[in-house]
């Protein structure tokens, strides 16, 4: 099954219903008004959604009407809970060396999280506003679930049970404001500004083979000022699953239905100690940071810009068919005024 929210005059938009295909969908207010208020109320709406699904899919609709990833919000617009991971221990481990850190043993034992705002999501065609270039704006793709209620101290097998609903990930990050802010002992806040999240969220059932051991094994692709960026495979060198993710999230508290957990950055070793760039025959990358990591490990210094006014970013994943599963995150990066 897949899931929108179409943008109106409230905070929580309206929920849709998506065809497989994402050229057609439809309203069900009368089900739910919104993601939120469908999840609430999972265990009582999914087999009305599903079947609204299946007739949507074969035609059987009177009142369905075109779909437009650009008129949409993301699809909870905003959140009770949003804690991005960072699974891919290749990224952190590139972010240490290049900072000449060595990374603990325990960070291949124990997850990295934080908490970021998820009062403001970002729609998946909306402009990315930033007051600054000089705060190193930069992209992360990434893979995120949405949860069921997850009770405190759940076990991994338990949590991985919870797991509602998928959804791309542009976890937006101000490179040049993180190391002040981490300097102080307390963790990110202004260099991690509105995430974004892809127009549409479908259930695990949707990637049939590819959603297994709790991961999503197909490329998350990557397209910097319309050029291939990266397209590393979200199952490989994943070292933190989703379920053991969301159980590292509720060790000490509960999450409720609607609490959205983040894969992190997804980065791929492919065989090389750092991975290698698309147009070296590579995988590429999530972020321009890892790039600038492996030129400053490789040359002394990175040369590599992060992202100026006026840049683009597009994310996507696609089936063994080619087709689009999410939709795409589309986006532009602005002046904010």
């Amino acid at each position: 099954m897949k899931l929108a929210t179409l943008k109106n005059n409230s905070r929580d938009g309206l929920l849709v219903v998506v065809s497989k295909d994402l050229t057609k969908c439809v309203a069900v207010p009368d089900i739910a008004q919104t993601m939120q208020y469908a999840l609430d109320h999972w265990q009582h709406v999914e087999a009305q959604l599903s079947e609204i699904y299946v007739a949507l899919n074969n035609g059987e609709l009177l009142h369905e009407m075109a779909f437009t990833p650009s008129s949409c919000e993301s699809p909870l617009p905003r959140a009770y809970q949003w804690a991005d991971g960072s699974a891919y221990v290749n990224h952190v481990e590139l972010v240490r060396k290049a900072r000449g850190a060595e990374m603990p043993p325990s960070f291949w034992q124990d997850p990295l999280m934080y908490q970021g705002g998820s009062d403001a999501f970002i729609g998946p065609y909306d402009d990315i506003p930033v007051a600054s270039e000089e705060w190193g704006i930069d992209f992360e793709a990434e893979v995120a679930v949405i949860t069921d209620d997850v009770a405190m101290g759940v076990s991994v097998q338990e949590a991985a049970k919870s797991i509602r609903l998928l959804m791309l990930v542009n976890d937006v990050s101000l490179r040049g404001l993180i190391p002040n802010e981490l300097g102080k002992g307390f963790g990110f806040f202004q260099s991690k500004p509105s995430s974004v999240f892809s127009p549409v969220a479908v259930t695990p059932d949707e990637l049939g083979q590819d959603w297994h051991g709790a991961k999503v094994h197909l490329p998350l692709l990557s397209y910097y000022n319309e050029r291939p960026f990266g397209c590393p495979n979200a199952g490989i060198d994943m070292t933190f699953d989703f379920a053991q993710l969301i159980a590292h999230a509720a060790k000490t508290r509960p999450l409720c239905a609607g609490a959205i957990i983040g894969s992190g950055t997804v980065s791929n070793k492919q065989g090389t100690e750092y991975g290698t760039a698309i147009s070296e025959g590579g995988v590429g990358y999530s972020c321009i940071a890892e790039v600038r990591m492996i030129e400053t490990i490789r040359d002394g210094s990175p040369s590599t810009a992060f992202m100026k006014f006026g840049d683009r970013i597009k994310m996507e994943m696609k089936d063994r068919q080619g087709h689009s599963i999410f939709g795409a995150i589309d986006q532009q990066v602005v002046r904010y005024e």
